[in-house]
């Protein structure tokens, strides 16, 4: 590990190391007017909500290096308003367009070719683009520092939400239909879509821990800290009638197409076919060549892997009999 104290760095260089190690950040797309009512569109990755009851979002347009204040700061001290646009995949150069330092007098919707439409009860425009949108009112500000790339704070209350139909379902706003893009350091965004979108099962209320996990599964070589948080959310150890009833299935099992020769393991192995791969170690449990107790956990970590806890739990308890 490398170890710092603020204070013994250059500023630019603090800012450099804390957006790359804090991200992906989410990006407010901030629609503000001047007291005389010039239009004002910018991108701000410190961002966050903090609170839904009620509404209540923060976004930080810091100062810039010459310690100067940005638009979006001197129209939302004056104006109080803005709406907040989430930012897709679909809009992300235009978003990297309007993040460039205009003037004052620059619209920034005509620079990046972002469309206005009118907003229900604040007067700053929302963006037709965004499939989220939200109107605000500002509460409060909170600023730390005048040096260059200080914090300004604002705190909003969200008054109204406009959000895209076809981005739901199962009545959530599901993360692979909004296609959300985030910050990172430099030229780096990150978009949330495809592989990239993970699902972690929420912790039951009583589970086990990883404290609490049998000797020989937490001493293994071959389970994850992923593995073991996986197989610590649980609220009771299946038993050995249990392990012993799901492996007599697993033996008895008819599948499909299912190769027996004792190089198909590693072929199922690397497709995280699991189930395939523990019939194959039943069937040759006997075979001294087969490392029985190595290869019954990797089973159990591709099930794990792959979300089905109950396989692995069951294949790693039989794995701790060899």
């Amino acid at each position: 590990m490398l170890h710092f104290e603020p204070k013994d760095l250059p500023q630019v260089e603090v800012h450099r190391m804390m957006i790359g190690g804090i991200g992906p950040r989410p990006i407010a797309l901030v629609s503000s007017l001047s007291e005389d009512g010039k239009p004002n569109l910018t991108p701000l990755s410190f961002f966050n909500m903090f609170g839904s009851n009620p509404p209540v979002i923060a976004f930080s347009p810091t100062r810039r290096r010459d310690s100067s204040f940005k638009d979006t700061y001197n129209n939302l001290i004056k104006t109080k308003e803005c709406t907040v646009q989430s930012v897709t995949y679909s809009m992300v150069e235009q978003i990297s367009l309007a993040s460039a330092e205009f003037a004052p007098d620059v619209n920034e919707f005509e620079k990046s070719g972002l469309t206005p439409i009118d907003s229900d009860v604040v007067k700053p425009q929302r963006v037709k683009e965004s499939p989220f949108q939200m109107e605000c009112k500002v509460l409060d500000l909170m600023s730390y520092g005048d040096g260059g790339s200080s914090a300004n704070i604002f705190i909003c209350e969200v008054l109204k939400f406009h959000i895209a139909e076809d981005i739901f379902r199962d009545e959530i706003i599901h993360p692979q239909l909004i296609d959300l893009v985030a910050r990172m350091s430099a030229n780096y965004y990150s978009r949330a879509f495809g592989d990239a979108i993970i699902e972690v099962k929420r912790p039951v209320k009583k589970g086990i821990g990883v404290d609490n996990l049998p000797s020989f599964i937490k001493e293994s070589n071959v389970y994850t800290g992923n593995n073991l948080g996986r197989l610590g959310n649980i609220e009771k150890i299946p038993s050995e009638d249990e392990v012993d009833n799901f492996i007599r299935e697993i033996r008895e099992s008819k599948l499909e197409n299912y190769e027996s020769d004792k190089d198909a393991f590693f072929r199922y192995h690397r497709d995280k076919n699991y189930r395939y791969a523990l019939k194959l170690i039943l069937d040759f449990k006997n075979d001294g060549k087969l490392k029985i107790k190595h290869y019954l956990e990797l089973t159990a970590k591709d099930a794990l892997d792959s979300h089905d806890d109950d396989f692995g739990w069951k294949t790693a308890l039989y794995a701790g009999r060899f």
